[in-house]
Formats: structure tokens, sequence, C-alpha cells
């Protein structure tokens, strides 16, 4: 995977030629003080609420009777920045498109942060729902400060203008999203996209799904993207129409979902699972999903609701942590 391929992949990049066949969607240049905000460390205070929080007579009475304690002179608040110009645009732009928005970075959503949101849902209706998705995202800061990590080439990093993607409100159903592997433009692997459970319909159906999808990318993608070798998405609708969602780099920033890199490189192992599905010889693609509710896992974004140290632990991914770790419980029984 080289560098060129991952920036082909940025949302900018392949939104003008398949507008036709994706979600509606706006695009905005995304200001250099509004990434260093995103990008600071410092305490989460969301910027760019419009309205104000209200409270009795009562209310206020309490509070001051609360933070009397409060009164040293050194005492500071900490206030959000503001973004009135861009705040602007932003709430014009989800206007547009219906009042609530998919919100992305060039390549990211902040998936991994939809537990913090009041609904548990990335859906958002003003630039505070995205800020407090976006500064609480691993994958947006990985955007921000690695978005070539895994390429092979050693060119210089091309020049990025980062941009926030509003994606026009949907309620996608996870059990119709699919992820297409091609190599060498040739479609060689369908895998389930929400893979952690199983879905019944997708057991049921895999000829006519295989099918649809083939065809779409035989008509919409196939030769019509920047490289040969690409991740797409797409959504396949209670009526089988389908539609594209995104486009990624074929290589390991990429999930692999039900296969793994090794075999979607060296195409080992991958006709023999589509023979369950058709059989409609050597260029059909294998597609795997969960096939029985014993294979469902937990969701891989769980993770993302506990502090690193603590999931470096349970994985074990961090030897000296872990070490520290054991130190520390042998010291206190040592006091005990």
């Amino acid at each position: 995977m080289k560098k060129e391929h991952v920036s082909h992949c940025q949302f900018s990049s392949w939104y003008p030629l398949f507008r036709s066949l994706t979600i509606k969607s706006v695009i905005l240049p995304l200001p250099q003080n509004v990434k260093d905000y995103l990008l600071d460390d410092g305490t989460l205070v969301v910027s760019g609420r419009e309205d104000q929080p209200t409270c009795s007579q009562a209310d206020s009475d309490n509070e001051a009777e609360e933070t009397q304690w409060s009164d040293d002179e050194n005492t500071t608040t900490l206030t959000a920045p503001e973004f009135p110009e861009f705040n602007t645009q932003v709430q014009e732009a989800i206007n547009s498109l219906g009042g609530s928005v998919f919100p992305k970075l060039n390549w990211s959503a902040p998936r991994d942060a939809y537990w913090i949101a009041m609904n548990s849902s990335l859906k958002c209706n003003t630039l505070s729902d995205i800020f407090l998705l976006f500064k609480s995202s691993d994958f947006i800061t990985r955007d921000f400060t690695q978005p070539f990590i895994h390429c092979t080439d050693d060119s210089p990093d091309p020049c990025i203008e980062y941009e926030l993607v509003l994606r026009k409100w949907c309620e996608l159903i996870p059990g119709a999203e699919f992820r297409c592997f091609v190599k060498e433009n040739k479609l060689i692997g369908i895998s389930q996209r929400d893979y952690t459970q199983y879905y019944d319909h997708i057991s049921k159906q895999k000829e006519e799904i295989l099918r649809c999808i083939q065809d779409f990318f035989k008509e919409h993608i196939q030769y019509k993207f920047l490289d040969e070798d690409f991740v797409f998405d797409i959504y396949r609708d209670s009526r089988g129409k389908v539609w594209l969602i995104d486009f990624n780099p074929f290589g390991e920033v990429t999930d692999s979902l039900l296969f793994t890199w090794e075999e979607l490189t060296s195409e080992n192992n991958l006709r023999s699972d589509f023979n369950e599905v058709d059989a409609q010889g050597q260029d059909s693609p294998a597609f795997r999903c969960t096939n029985s509710e014993v294979t469902v896992q937990p969701s891989p974004y769980l993770s993302y609701r506990l502090p690193k140290d603590f999931v470096d632990l349970s994985t074990g991914e961090d030897a000296y942590k872990l070490i520290d770790f054991l130190k520390l419980k042998r010291n206190e029984q040592e006091d005990d």
C-alpha cells in the first residue's frame, strides 16, 4: 500500500466521481484553528453549542451555595473557543441535508466514540455534537496524525487539506452493509460488515446478495476508481438497490473483517469459501458471513470505552505495563 493509494481514498477524491451512487454529502474545508482545537489534549470542553443552558432562580441559588468553596482568586473557568463563521457554515450544511448528519474527516468517522454521545449514536444536529465525537475519537486523531502509518513507500507525505464531511443522516440497518475487496480490478472477496452479529437473512439470501453486489461492481465501480487495488463498502436496501458508502485502501489500515490480509493479498483459501454460495467459476469472489449465533462476538468498539492502560493490560499488548501491574500487586501483598 502506497501513500497515493491512501490519498485516493479521501472522501473528496472519490465523491465527485460517484456522487449519484452514494448518500448526499457536503464537504467543508477544516480551518487550521478548528484542527488545533480538535487535537488539543486539554480538558474536553465542547465548542459550537448555540444555546446556553437555562436554569431557574432556585437552581441559581443552589448553585451559588455549592460553589462558595471555589472563591480562590487563582481559580480559572474553562471555556471552549468559538468559531462563529465555521459554525454558521456547518449549521447551514446540516440544514440543507435535512437537519441531521453523519460526520467524518477525510477518511474516518468517529465510530469508536459513539458511546459518549447523549443518544449513543453518530447522528449529529449541531457543531457541538460533532466536536464531542471528534475530540473523543482515536480514529479521528489517527487521520490527523498518522494517515500514512501502514504505507510501504518512502516518498514524502502528500499535502493534506483536511475537510469536514457531512453526510445526510440515514437509518442504515447494520445487517445490510457489506465490505468488498478488489485486487487488480477484480472483486475477490465480500464480507458481512457487522461480523459480530448473526443475521438470518444474509445466510438465506447469499446468492442474491452476491449477484447484486457483483452487478453493481461491474456496472459502476470496476475500472472507474483511481487504483486497481482498493476496498469499498456498500449498503443493500430493502428493495435490493445497492448504495456506495465508502472507499478504503487495500491494506492493513483497513479492517479485513472475516478475512485476513494474508488471504486477501495471496488470494489463498478464497474460492473454497465461495463454493457454498455459488459455482459461477473462478472469477467469483469469496463471500463470508457469520453463519450462526454461536459465533456472535462483542462489538470491537467496546474497548474504546475503557482507558487504554486497562485495554493493554487485559490483552497483554504492553508487557511493561503488565510487569508494573504485577509488581504493584506483589508490593501490596507484602505490605499486607
